[in-house]
């Protein structure tokens, strides 16, 4: 369902919400282009967003490979010719472009520029935007910081393959926090993939965006506290995990099929 757009003279940010599975996912428009960040299974309303603005979808970005739903990358990829963009970490099978700490998507007279928050998954990144002054106006924090919470660090530790605990990806989700999203300015506006409900946090508050600034005054895993501290108050308390997260992760590494083949 798309929200209330947040719009400036230079770029829209469109926020769609799945309220079944407490996912955001995002539309952002500068002039004639648009790039979409987390597309849910659905790839429809990303496709009128666009005509409705008579502009082009030519990037979608995946801050991760998700674990709580199949997303539409690939689809909107193969439909648009559109770039999908996500970590060199991820193992993506399909054709796309690293985007990783440095590199950067041009898109009207702004930018995004990924930068690598591993923790939530070893593979997790978030997004800035940029405006036409390269000042940093929004961050789309996919897993990594949610409204009022983080997210889990336990999902992808059955990959026998990555070598990851929980308590590993714990202590990369701090030092994410700390040295990278903490350190933007108060200003800077929130856009999570998740809100409350979701199984990929456990206080996610109602809210569907935020500040920096608010998140640090009131979220409790960006409190003063050490790395322990930190491990033992985030993995405590974790709701429980569904077996098919798993193979959504394999899934949205591989891309998915075409929704409406997959609904017949």
């Amino acid at each position: 369902m798309p929200l209330p757009s947040s719009s400036t003279p230079a770029v829209q940010i469109q926020q769609f919400y799945d309220k079944g599975l407490a996912h955001a996912s995002y539309a952002v428009r500068a002039g004639r282009q648009v790039a979409v960040i987390d597309p849910g299974r659905d790839p429809q309303p990303y496709y009128d967003f666009a005509d409705e603005h008579d502009a082009e979808i030519v990037a979608v970005i995946e801050t991760h490979p998700h674990a709580d739903f199949v997303s539409s990358h690939l689809e909107i990829a193969q439909e648009t010719d559109a770039t999908i963009y996500c970590s060199k970490l991820t193992g993506a099978r399909y054709a796309h472009k690293a985007f990783d700490d440095g590199d950067r998507i041009k898109l009207g007279t702004v930018e995004l520029h990924a930068i690598n928050t591993p923790g939530h998954s070893p593979d997790s990144i978030s997004v800035l935007l940029l405006d036409e002054m390269a000042q940093t106006r929004a961050v789309f924090t996919g897993d990594t910081l949610f409204v009022g919470d983080v997210g889990r660090p336990d999902l992808r530790e059955a990959e026998a393959a990555g070598g990851h605990t929980r308590e590993d990806l714990a202590a990369q989700l701090y030092g994410s926090l700390r040295q990278k999203l903490m350190a933007l300015p108060p200003t800077t506006k929130v856009y999570p993939a998740h809100g409350p409900g979701s199984l990929c946090g456990k206080t996610t508050s109602p809210d569907l965006d935020s500040t920096i600034g608010k998140e640090l005054a009131s979220n409790y895993a960006l409190q003063p506290m050490s790395e322990p501290e930190f491990i033992r108050v985030l993995l405590a308390d974790q709701p429980f995990m569904p077996k098919y997260f798993g193979h959504d992760v394999l899934l949205n590494k591989q891309g998915a099929p075409n929704f409406e083949d997959s609904v017949r």
